[in-house]
């Protein structure tokens, strides 16, 4: 059996296209049999408040700044009508919350507003001369040194999850893998042993889940041995699906190694898997 998909994106997110559908993911959810799926949508800011950190650090603005907005009240109607059309499937409300530790007041109102049963937390960004840049961008900036970049990341990491305690989940801790110079076969995670352990350590003291990200998976089972050992309990499956046709992809092979790193299903087939 498949676990559930907590982390797939719709109209609702505003990188994904005219072609995403919340109504169609759910249809592909049922078609290859998931418990259920969380609609996790970009919770991103452009404009922040003054109580957010990212004000205290003098950061400005983002680049680039394409980020828009969820709008609550539609989603809200959608997953409600996704829920009377797929009595099978359970379906999650969600956000993946970017930098959730630069934006916490900002976070905190957007979910007093809008309650959500499923929070993701995300550092795609990093401060570079008061600005937030994306780290898909910044690996390929003239000069750049990666692995400096790479263990700041990482280090940034640990402080998102020990300032922020809004998120259930730390979404695709490989992030920038998708980007590595040369491509994503050549990036060399034994170099970063120390660093990942150290957000494993955070992680795990926190009570949260790593997530097994399909679109930038943790394909080494390496990787989540070491989460494993630095106390490491739950594991959440994401395709990161911002199309229909992605959700659960490359599930079967995630089950498999994170089988194989010691993990199992969990209390029923909606939970995180367990060591």
């Amino acid at each position: 059996m498949l676990p559930p998909d907590n982390h797939v994106h719709s109209e609702f997110s505003w990188d994904t296209g005219p072609r995403a559908s919340l109504l169609r993911a759910c249809e592909r959810a049922v078609e290859i049999g998931l418990p259920a799926i969380a609609f996790t949508e970009h919770l991103d800011f452009t404009v922040w408040d003054a109580a957010d950190r990212a004000t205290a650090q003098g950061l400005t603005d983002r680049h680039p700044a394409n980020q828009l907005p969820i709008d609550v009240d539609l989603y809200a109607e959608t997953i409600w009508e996704a829920r009377q059309r797929f009595p099978t499937l359970r379906v999650w409300s969600g956000v993946e919350a970017g930098e959730p530790h630069l934006f916490g007041a900002s976070v905190a109102a957007h979910l007093g507003a809008s309650p959500v049963d499923r929070v993701l937390g995300s550092l795609h960004s990093l401060p570079v001369d008061g600005r937030l840049m994306g780290v898909n961008r910044l690996l390929h900036a003239p000069g750049i040194d990666v692995i400096a970049t790479m263990r700041r990341y990482l280090t940034e990491m640990v402080a998102m999850i020990e300032s922020s305690d809004v998120f259930q989940v730390l979404a695709h801790c490989d992030y920038p893998r998708r980007y590595w110079p040369g491509g994503r076969e050549q990036y060399p995670q034994a170099v970063f042993e120390e660093e990942y352990r150290a957000v494993f350590r955070a992680l795990a003291a926190g009570g949260r889940a790593l997530e097994v990200n399909t679109t930038s998976p943790l394909w080494s089972v390496e990787l989540l041995r070491w989460y494993r050992e630095e106390g490491g309990d739950a594991v959440s499956f994401g395709s990161d699906g911002h199309q229909p046709h992605l959700v659960g992809q490359r599930f079967d092979l995630a089950v498999d190694v994170v089988e194989q790193a010691g993990f199992r299903p969990g209390r029923d087939r909606f939970d995180f898997w367990r060591r």
